[in-house]
């Protein structure tokens, strides 16, 4: 199993290109479904939830076609004019919970679908009944049996939706069934998130009528069928906030490419806060840090407040600040596993519930630590980069599903880091 061998204490310098957004990859991978004609998607990141993804959807029968430089999948071709098979197995989906996805569009478009519950997550529940009560509202016979959902529509009906929770892949999975409903549909409640927008854009594109998508209600009138499109997705806001705090906490100037600040309003002001220099350029980012930034304090909430996916990063940033920073997590109920292995590297942190205490100190030392899930992972990479000495970081494997090239991006800005063996 690969680990992660980073050798801290050195600034970053440069320049590095920001890749396609997995979150918003997956459901536009899913959204091929929707139509028997191709749908070309450009900028895909080269990732292993990608490739889990890929290899799903190519065993229901889904032609996939890879064309980019230097065997990355920058841009993928997907015809499923062959759909046969609407099952996503155990197999494929307990490895990743985006899987659920093709629920909706299975439903919408075969007619059928039986989907794998996705299992515990080591970050907290995240459960699909919303999902499930969506569908059911839209006229879908929905049964979970053997651990399986199976949904059953002639074709699904327009209906009002409402959301017991704010959940992007609920929203995404209800506005992607909707397109081919019978009807108007309107989503009460549904998630904000740019990736919901950038789903929205490319189902527009293959001919679908929706409003809203950006806002708290989204409308869908159904159509009779969607074709082909062209779409490039959006660059990923969470990589492009985690490389700004990398060097917000290492020192340092970087430059990122490729990526936008209009997704990012709430990470860089906590930047700012934290003393950073940061401009902004049409499609790039530029940060300076300060000789050592300010402890700042954070409240996860829904977008277009500050990200969940960017609360551990924050934590390792405030791990060597200036002052006290206070953390609270409001969106998952398990997600401080990180501090624990900041505190081996010699963080101060007080857990108390869903609140950390965050005191900054004069330095961190190298350690063995191991990662727990995707962004706890790049919290212990930027404090490895801190930290005096050598950090070696086990089970790699997280990073690998969300951040392209990392050790490749971290060595262009001037970082000691070697995947080992």
């Amino acid at each position: 199993m690969d680990k992660l061998l980073i050798e801290g204490g050195r600034p970053l310098s440069g320049e590095v290109a920001i890749s396609g957004a997995k979150n918003a990859a997956l459901p536009l991978l899913c959204a091929a479904l929707l139509t028997r004609e191709p749908l070309r998607l450009s900028n895909v990141p080269d990732l292993n939830d990608i490739g889990t993804m890929l290899k799903l959807l190519a065993q229901m029968g889904v032609k996939i076609e890879k064309v980019g430089a230097g065997g990355t999948a920058n841009t993928v071709i997907l015809d499923a004019s062959g759909l046969d098979n609407p099952v996503a197995p155990y197999e494929l989906v307990k490895t990743m919970r985006a899987s659920v996805l093709v629920l909706g569009p299975l439903a919408a478009r075969a007619g059928e679908a039986r989907v794998s519950l996705p299992g515990g997550c080591a970050i907290g529940a995240r459960p699909v009944d919303q999902h499930i009560k969506g569908l059911t509202a839209m006229g879908a016979e929905v049964s979970v049996e053997h651990g399986y959902v199976h949904a059953r529509a002639t074709r699904l009906k327009g209906a009002r939706l409402f959301t017991d929770m704010v959940t992007v892949t609920g929203t995404e999975n209800l506005m992607m069934a909707a397109c081919l409903a019978d009807g108007e549909t309107v989503i009460e409640n549904a998630a904000r998130e740019p990736e919901v927008v950038d789903l929205a854009n490319c189902l527009v594109a293959m001919g679908a009528q929706i409003s809203g998508a950006g806002s708290d209600v989204i409308r869908i009138r159904g159509v009779e069928r969607l074709h082909g499109a062209t779409h490039r997705i959006m660059p990923d806001r969470i990589e492009t906030g985690t490389y700004l705090c990398a060097a917000a906490a290492a020192g340092g100037q970087i430059r990122l490419t490729q990526t936008s600040a209009s997704y990012l309003d709430a990470v860089i002001d906590k930047l700012m806060d934290a003393g950073c220099e940061v401009t902004l350029e049409r499609d790039a980012i530029m940060l300076k840090a300060p000789a050592r930034p300010t402890a700042v304090s954070i409240r996860t909430s829904p977008y277009p407040a500050f990200p969940t996916d960017m609360q551990a990063q924050f934590m390792a940033l405030n791990a060597t600040a200036s002052g006290t920073a206070v953390i609270r997590e409001t969106i998952f109920e398990n997600r401080f596993m990180h501090a624990v292995e900041l505190i081996r590297l010699g963080a101060d942190i007080k857990i108390d519930g869903n609140t950390a205490f965050v005191t900054g100190v004069s330095k961190l030392d190298g350690a063995t630590v191991m990662a727990t899930d995707l962004r706890a992972s790049a919290s212990l990479v930027i404090a490895g980069l801190v930290a005096q000495g050598e950090t070696l970081i086990e089970r790699i494997y997280h990073l690998d599903r969300g951040y392209e090239k990392l050790e490749q991006k971290l060595m262009a800005l001037g970082a000691r880091v070697r995947r080992v063996k």
